[in-house]
């Protein structure tokens, strides 16, 4: 007999949570990337993106059933198979990440790791002009694999009739009774946001009141800053 489907529980809390502080961390960063007066804000939330990416390889081992990189984390054959399924107009359903979806995932993953390691290096002054300008292609790029991975989203609410955003609010899909989870996790979930929102707080605290600095004293940093870097906002380091 054949289970009906009804709305599951698929992403734990903590998986939703680390999603939408990537967002806003990734998104913050980017748009601060050119202002020497953001600086700390891009900083701050460079760190936090790297901090993000550790966590989530630890719940990536450790987590629930569609958290666990096993669960999702396919071969190229899976991925040009649900390709196809697409194209052919029998879009393969999956409860889960869908093939395409994990590659994303994977390669946002990665890009995040190069993006914040370059962004550190390049903070301390551990390199050139090239090393700027690595961590600004890589930043780019990750970019461009969330254009890609947003439009991929689209696409598959669309061909499911399914609203895939909506699910990484509340963690719900359509699905098999028993291919839900359990357990939301909401007390992990709720360290990790205590976690980011404290960091954030102690960075806050950490920064120069600004009533403090004189016009002079700015001026005299912002040419320091400028004869260090070769000057101009495009050279406003990323982390």
């Amino acid at each position: 007999m054949i289970e009906s489907k009804k709305e599951i529980l698929v992403w734990d809390a903590p998986v939703r949570v680390f999603h939408w502080l990537m967002v806003l961390s990734f998104a913050g960063a980017y748009i601060t990337a050119e202002s020497e007066r953001w600086r700390l804000v891009h900083v701050s939330l460079g760190y936090t993106l790297g901090g993000l990416v550790a966590f989530r390889v630890i719940w990536g081992l450790l987590g629930t059933r569609y958290a666990r990189f096993a669960s999702f984390v396919r071969g190229t054959s899976m991925v040009k198979r649900y390709l196809s399924s697409i194209l052919h107009g029998q879009a393969e359903h999956h409860v889960g990440h869908n093939p395409a979806g994990a590659v994303a995932i994977v390669l946002l993953l990665l890009l995040s790791v190069a993006t914040v390691a370059t962004g550190w290096a390049n903070y301390n002054e551990l390199g050139g002009d090239w090393l700027e300008a690595l961590h600004e292609g890589a930043a780019n790029f990750m970019l461009a694999v969330v254009g890609v991975h947003v439009a991929g989203v689209v696409v598959a609410s669309w061909l499911h009739r399914e609203n895939l955003v909506r699910s990484m609010v509340n963690g719900r899909k359509e699905g098999a009774p028993d291919e839900g989870i359990r357990w939301s996790w909401w007390p992990l979930a709720g360290l990790l946001l205590a976690a980011v929102l404290g960091f954030w707080w102690l960075q806050w605290q950490a920064a120069p009141p600004p009533a403090t600095v004189s016009g002079g004293d700015v001026a005299t940093q912002a040419a320091k800053y400028a004869g260090r870097h070769g000057g101009g906002a495009r050279d406003a380091e990323r982390p």
